[in-house]
């Protein structure tokens, strides 16, 4: 059972997210520090609710298989989501993601979502698409107490307080600071003139490799 003082749990959190690798394949990294509550939060669970642009999705199979694993846990709104879609078909989605206690930090809780970059149209100077990652709403679930102090706001999400639990629960918003306000994920794009090359190019090959395969289908096929 956890119990917090009004001031307590007052206390901002601060937020920080940094996106890993490279390219179009990448890990976002969400790191949260609760203060005074996350040195009393057990029996708590904390979570970030983050809106992803349309310029990033997140593969739900790929999500799928590191949740069997016990490597993360996500949910997604909506969970089915298009991955073949460029930028500017594509919708945004609304993640959950469940955040773990940092072993390095008794106050601190982080979490890794692999997103991935869409294809985006062709620009007419710039070779990169810029993505805006805002900073994550963060989420505090206790099914086991109530949490007191009048500067804690009910938050409407339909899902448990942990893979334990298969009803939803009561989720507050946490008041929080975040250190970068948002995230930008570098995309490569095409330049529109290299259209009329990339046509040419693309059609040559296509019509090559139909006469490689209609000539091995000639030589080494048996027709009746």
């Amino acid at each position: 059972c956890v119990t917090l003082d009004a001031q307590a749990a007052c206390q901002d959190a601060v937020v920080t997210q940094e996106l890993l690798k490279e390219g179009f394949h990448r890990d976002l990294l969400v790191k949260v520090e609760l203060g005074v509550l996350g040195e009393n939060a057990g029996g708590c669970t904390v979570a970030a609710r983050s809106h992803l642009p349309p310029g990033v999705y997140v593969d739900p199979y790929e999500l799928a298989s590191l949740q069997q694993q016990n490597l993360t846990k996500v949910v997604l709104i909506p969970d089915a989501i298009d991955v073949e879609a460029p930028e500017y078909l594509a919708t945004g989605v609304l993640v959950l993601l469940y955040m773990e206690p940092d072993p390095w930090c008794s106050h601190c809780f982080r979490a890794v979502l692999p997103v991935h970059g869409r294809y985006h149209r062709p620009a007419e100077e710039s070779e990169e698409a810029l993505v805006v990652l805002k900073s994550p709403e963060v989420l505090v679930c206790c099914c086991d107490s109530h949490l007191s102090g009048g500067c804690w706001k009910p938050a409407e999400v339909e899902a448990p307080c942990s893979g334990k639990n298969t009803g939803s629960c009561q989720w507050y918003s946490v008041t929080h600071k975040p250190a970068y306000v948002e995230s930008i994920l570098q995309v490569p794009v095409g330049l529109r003139q290299h259209s009329s090359l990339v046509c040419v190019v693309t059609l040559l090959t296509t019509v090559l490799c139909s006469s490689l395969i209609l000539a091995a289908v000639c030589k080494y096929g048996r027709f009746s």
